[in-house]
């Protein structure tokens, strides 16, 4: 089954086997870039092996049964391409780019890759103890310990708490066949998105994709049901005293998944609230009343429900006063509208950084691709930008009514600064 939309030269094609390919046609430049996404990642983890999928992406260009990491590298290297592993709470992606006339070789490793990794044992053990560092080395940032206080206060038992690297007492546990074994559950053709884009006609990537993966059979067994615990909102507030220069107040909301009605309203909040240097948050609380060294707030697009997160690192005798401040900007989305200008500025904004995170194949096919992981369709390019723009201010202050009023909110610093609060 094949379907295009000509005015962008975007052709969705699924394979007999199930994998879906979404071809976009760019000639502009030599290049093709391929982002080739698994519905798998930390959110298909079990809770008690947070970090498998990490793991797993780390050790999946170590070795395949017939290529060692040396002769995996060898390859990439020896035509200048690129290619890359990476696992998100919300898929799992192979990354590459090459010029046209190599692509076939790279795309025939990327398979070999994906269907057939080895996993060698000391390779294994070597990330397991470089996961365990990097978790070690985040204790050691004041922001991170907040927002890893805050995520796991927000998120409890939900895959989201944790960073997707897991944990230290979870990495350790993990085995080489624990990879082996969510290797052999979630890599299926059925389970897979190819999205690329370039110098390359749709006819001729599908062909190319067929050599390398139409052989690849589904198995009969359906892939299993993802299961999320849900979530019920509890506001409290966390508090981690350390000898830091500077106090890190942050303030969390359990906000919309992309799937939910209230997304665009909520994005153009964060981004009038905390995207940039003429944001709400920067110019009041930094320009205004020097509370800030930095200030921002963010809403990341996710499957399931999303943080709304507004921060402010201060000095910490101005622990107290910034803290209040940062949850009455807060506070004032819900209590007045956001003006006509205010509104108009946030949604240029936002949408001119959307059509500059699309000029690059890369960019464009890593777009196509989540959307589709995600289960939007190609579509919701377009769809999102005419709902952001027809948002009403109306629409923006009852989102703030419905999701930010009571934050979870997490502190680290000096005791003297934030213990009294």
């Amino acid at each position: 089954m094949t379907t295009s939309l000509p005015t962008q030269q975007i052709h969705r094609t699924v394979l007999p086997n199930g994998m879906v390919v979404l071809a976009i046609e760019n000639p502009a430049a030599d290049i093709v870039a391929t982002r080739i996404f698994l519905k798998a990642g930390s959110c298909w983890e079990p809770q008690q092996q947070a970090g498998l999928a990490h793991l797993l992406s780390a050790v999946m260009t170590k070795g395949t049964t017939e290529l060692s990491s040396m002769e995996i590298a060898e390859r990439v290297e020896s035509v200048g391409a690129s290619l890359s592993v990476d696992a998100a709470s919300d898929y799992f992606l192979l990354s590459m780019k090459t010029v046209s006339a190599d692509f076939p070789e790279i795309l025939a490793l990327a398979g070999e890759l994906l269907r057939s990794p080895s996993f060698p044992a000391a390779e294994v053990e070597l990330e397991r103890r470089l996961t365990i560092q990097h978790i070690r080395s985040q204790q050691e940032q004041p922001f991170t310990i907040a927002f890893d206080q805050l995520r796991q206060a927000i998120y409890q038992n939900h895959p989201y708490a944790s960073s997707g690297l897991g944990w230290e007492e979870t990495v350790a546990k993990i085995e080489r066949t624990d990879l082996q074994q969510y290797h052999q559950t979630y890599f299926r053709p059925d389970n897979v998105v190819i999205s690329l884009a370039g110098r390359i006609t749709a006819d001729t990537a599908i062909a190319q994709i067929e050599k390398v993966f139409g052989d690849w059979e589904a198995p009969r067994s359906p892939i299993p049901p993802l299961q999320l615990p849900s979530l019920t909102p509890a506001p409290q507030q966390l508090k981690i005293a350390q000898p830091t220069q500077q106090s890190i107040i942050m303030l969390g909301y359990l906000a919309p998944s992309v799937h939910q009605s209230d997304y665009p309203a909520l994005k153009l909040l964060s981004t009038h609230l905390g995207n940039g240097l003429s944001s709400r948050l920067f110019v009041e609380l930094r320009e205004k009343l020097g509370l800030a060294y930095e200030v921002s707030a963010f809403y990341p697009t996710r499957m399931s429900p999303a943080t709304f997160v507004a921060y402010i690192g201060t000095a910490p005798e101005n622990t107290a006063i910034a803290r209040d401040r940062l949850q009455t900007e807060v506070e004032l989305l819900c209590q007045a509208q956001l003006s006509t200008e205010d509104l108009q500025t946030a949604k240029n904004k936002l949408l001119g950084q959307y059509a500059l995170g699309k000029q690059t194949n890369g960019q464009i096919a890593q777009v196509y691709g989540w959307y589709e992981i995600l289960g939007l369709g190609i579509e919701f390019d377009r769809s999102f930008q005419q709902e952001i723009a027809q948002v009403s201010a109306e629409a923006t202050q009852q989102a703030a009514c419905r999701y930010l009023l009571e934050p979870y909110i997490s502190m680290v610093g000096p005791e003297t600064a934030i213990g009294d609060r």
